[in-house]
């Protein structure tokens, strides 16, 4: 997926027309496929959706005069004798939503409108290391006036903002158990940032978010299964199961790095041994790293200095560091394979800050997923490999922010 795509495709959510979840009323269905489509007539909504001619009309009536759908001439087949053709689009001014990435060295943001068009990012640095959850959201408060400002927005139009970052997340209520950037534990990170920042806050882990930007804006808008694998500071897991994202029974499910690949095997950074990012993750790799380049762990380089120190030497044919990736290798393919055992997705994306490290996904290393994999005769399952910015994973936050955003004005503000 590359980022024009991301950033300039016509409509945005998924683009497959299958049956909603019950919680999803008439309305939204119409509405999100509009929004989907990027245009589309009254006849397209009906056949798309199943029902009458009548109930379109009557819903679509109440989304123009609520200010959320306006018509518009252009491509739309609802032509009819002697007029000219008509279609609905999403009103993108009506509301704004922001899409935040934590990071390590940063905070992340884009500013969405309300048709998902990207209409500002931004980037402010931070020291690396743990963090308060006060300094962070002063970040996070700076990058929202900030993305305001650049788009010349009164602030007081955003209506939402997602946050995504790494480690253990509830999405069901924004708690977060534990993350890597974060100096607290079981905190209550959906309340507290919707406290600091002003705005309703939904909060998930970071693959998720990237998984949702794929599903919204990307070339996996009309599948309705895949799984996206990221290799960063850890590795993480999302599923979009039925064209929707799928997070378990309390929204922590998919911890794809901590799946046990080695009894007894090497420290993860969870306190658990043998999970699969202790052998595929930087820190895992930094630790082979040390005693492969002969550096020493208090020595001056940093984590990416050491990485790329040790691709290029594996790239110049040094041994030892060839042997680290083959080994990282051998466990990701493992780690693909029980994917595809467990959830049989049309794809897997591999993604993530570590993809330009072709080591990881040679063809020896899907090759040997193949090979382990119990395919039964069917078509092995595809693996692309994307490389995006941390603006995209923003987007995928912002994602989150319209999904939530559509239900309480779509639903929630309707009835009151």
């Amino acid at each position: 997926m590359a980022e024009s795509e991301v950033v300039e495709a016509i409509g945005c959510g998924p683009a497959l027309s299958i049956p909603r979840a019950a919680s999803h009323t008439m309305r939204e269905q119409v509405f999100e496929h509009v929004r989907a489509a990027g245009q589309a007539a009254r006849a397209d909504v009906t056949r798309a959706l199943d029902i009458s001619p009548g109930s379109v009309t009557s819903i679509t009536a109440d989304l123009i005069g609520a200010g959320l759908l306006r018509e518009t001439t252009g491509a739309a087949r609802d032509t009819g004798r002697g007029r000219p053709p008509v279609a609905l689009e999403v009103v993108p001014e009506s509301h704004y939503v922001v899409g935040i990435k934590l990071e390590e060295r940063g905070v992340s943001g884009v500013l969405c409108d309300f048709a998902g068009r990207r209409v500002a990012a931004q980037v402010l640095p931070m020291a690396s290391g743990k963090k308060s959850i006060t300094t962070i959201l002063q970040q996070c408060d700076l990058l929202i006036t900030d993305l305001a400002m650049q788009s010349g927005l009164d602030r007081n139009l955003i209506a939402g903002a997602g946050i995504g970052l790494p480690g253990t997340v509830e999405a069901t209520d924004g708690s977060v158990a534990w993350s890597p950037l974060l100096k607290e534990t079981e905190l209550a990170l959906g309340q507290y940032a919707s406290q600091k920042l002003g705005l309703p806050c939904c909060v998930d882990n970071d693959t998720n978010v990237l998984t949702a930007a794929e599903l919204w804006f990307g070339d996996a808008r009309d599948m309705s299964n895949f799984a996206v694998v990221t290799i960063e500071q850890g590795v993480g897991m999302g599923l979009v199961q039925g064209n929707r994202l799928f997070r378990g029974l309390r929204g922590m499910g998919l911890e794809l790095g901590h799946t046990k690949v080695q009894l007894d095997g090497a420290l993860c950074r969870c306190g658990q041994r043998g999970c699969l990012e202790a052998y595929v993750s930087d820190y895992a790799l930094v630790r082979e790293a040390t005693t492969a380049l002969d550096t020493r762990p208090s020595g001056a380089l940093t984590t990416r200095a050491l990485m790329d120190a040790l691709v290029a030497e594996a790239r110049a044919g040094n041994v030892a560091a060839e042997t680290i990736f083959h080994r990282a290798g051998r466990y990701l393919s493992l780690g693909l394979s029980n994917v595809v055992q467990l959830f049989d997705p049309d794809l897997i994306i591999l993604a993530g800050a570590r993809m330009q490290y072709d080591f990881l996904y040679a063809q020896d290393v899907l090759s040997e997923m193949r090979m382990i994999t119990q395919s039964l005769a069917r078509t092995p399952t595809r693996v692309e490999v994307r490389r995006w910015d941390s603006s995209v994973w923003a987007q995928g936050a912002a994602a989150l922010a319209l999904e939530a955003l559509t239900a309480r004005v779509l639903v929630q503000e309707w009835v009151a």
